[in-house]
């Protein structure tokens, strides 16, 4: 066992925490005592790790801890005898319980923000500081949206399983949407002081696999994991040996995975054969023309321009915007591409890559000093700490 330090603790403790409630509500059958057994291993964790050392099998230990002091409770509570008999504690939970969880936050009786925060901060264990980044809302409204969903749970005793067939459709949005965030901020990370998540997108990508095989025939789950996969593929030259961020034109294309590439164009092809186009599609069909692309220079930037309107037809969002005014740069200049992206001003003042995106814009238009004041502006915003010494960079060379 390692001594840990603090970030390392709370990495650790916050990555299991999802597995660990997912597990436990199918075995107590109760959201809010799940939750607290959870909370039990955390504060347990917190204790000894710091003298003792994070465990070889962080998640192992922690379920243990919470499945002793379930057991202890059941035993104290006189109308849970019964069910004590019944229960078999298996060594480790099965995989598709998080799959299960999932399915119970996004019930239709909830809210769809709710559905959706809920799942990340109870499943996947992001802090509601991440989710309220996620949202670009104030944290205070995450917690009280998932404050009314847990509660909405408990008193509506909405059932801990995973929809039969005709019900899978009416959730699979808000399921797809907790993946796709959870994969997010795996990639990026918005709090504390890593740059990335493996073990976060690790999570995503087993979980939209786990999707697409209950779900073989839905294309939107297809594209996906086709996303996440092609995104992932490009892991090994996204950042330097220093920790820094390598921008996609300037990234070592030899070290991309080909072979994944490759795989995820097959399964966005499998998923349009179905004439069914939605958001998850047309994302990772975007993202197939950076990765397929054999250098910087022969990005098909006009493709990446169609794409971008036909997601705005079918999900229209100020972030889609900016990004299709990004890849507008290509096409028609960055003065176009600025005027585009200014009127998101007032939606997206709030948003680091906004400024960081109008300061690259008034770069190449030759006006330095309004460059500087919105790469000062996005620095202010950041978290990340490559996005952050990005931005300094910047500031510092120009």
């Amino acid at each position: 066992m390692s001594q840990p330090t603090y970030a390392e603790l709370a990495r650790v403790v916050r990555d299991h925490a999802g597995r660990l409630a997912a597990s436990l509500v199918h075995l107590v059958g109760d959201f809010s005592a799940a939750e607290d057994l959870v909370q039990d291993a955390i504060e347990a964790a917190l204790t000894h790790w710091p003298v003792e050392g994070i465990p070889d099998r962080p998640d192992a230990w922690m379920y243990t801890v919470a499945r002793r002091r379930g057991l202890d409770q059941i035993r104290r509570e006189q109308r849970h005898r019964r069910k004590l008999a019944l229960v078999a504690w298996p060594a480790e939970p099965p995989p598709e319980d998080r799959l299960r969880l999932i399915f119970t936050c996004c019930h239709p009786a909830l809210p769809r923000a709710a559905q959706v925060a809920l799942t990340l901060r109870v499943v996947c264990g992001l802090t509601t500081e991440q989710i309220a980044r996620a949202f670009l809302v104030p944290e205070g409204t995450v917690g009280q949206r998932i404050t009314r969903a847990k509660r909405k749970i408990s008193d509506a005793a909405i059932p801990y399983r995973i929809p039969s067939a005709d019900e899978l459709g009416s959730r699979l949005s808000e399921v797809l949407a907790v993946i796709y965030l959870l994969y997010n901020e795996g990639y990026l990370s918005t709090v504390g002081d890593q740059v990335q998540s493996r073990d976060l997108a690790d999570d995503a990508e087993f979980l939209a696999a786990l999707l697409h095989q209950l779900m073989p025939t839905e294309p939107e789950v297809a594209g996906l994991l086709a996303l996440i996969r092609l995104h992932r593929a490009r892991t090994s030259a996204r950042f330097d040996r220093d920790n820094e961020i390598v921008q996609l034109q300037h990234q070592d294309r030899s070290l991309w995975d080909h072979r994944a590439i490759a795989a995820a164009g097959r399964l966005i092809a499998q998923a349009a054969a179905r004439r069914r186009p939605g958001p998850y599609q047309l994302q990772a069909a975007i993202v197939a023309c950076h990765a397929e692309a054999a250098s910087w220079e022969e990005t098909d930037w006009t493709q990446i321009t169609v794409l971008y309107d036909l997601l705005l037809r079918l999900a229209p969002s100020p972030v889609t915007r900016l990004h299709r005014a990004i890849a507008l740069r290509y096409v028609s200049g960055s003065s176009v591409a600025l005027a585009d992206i200014d009127v998101l001003a007032g939606e997206l003042d709030g948003y680091h890559l906004f400024h960081a995106t109008r300061a690259e814009l008034f770069r190449d238009l030759g006006d330095a000093t309004q460059a500087r004041t919105a790469d000062e502006r996005a620095l202010a915003l950041a978290t990340n700490p490559a996005e952050r010494s990005l931005l300094r960079h910047r500031l510092t060379w120009g």
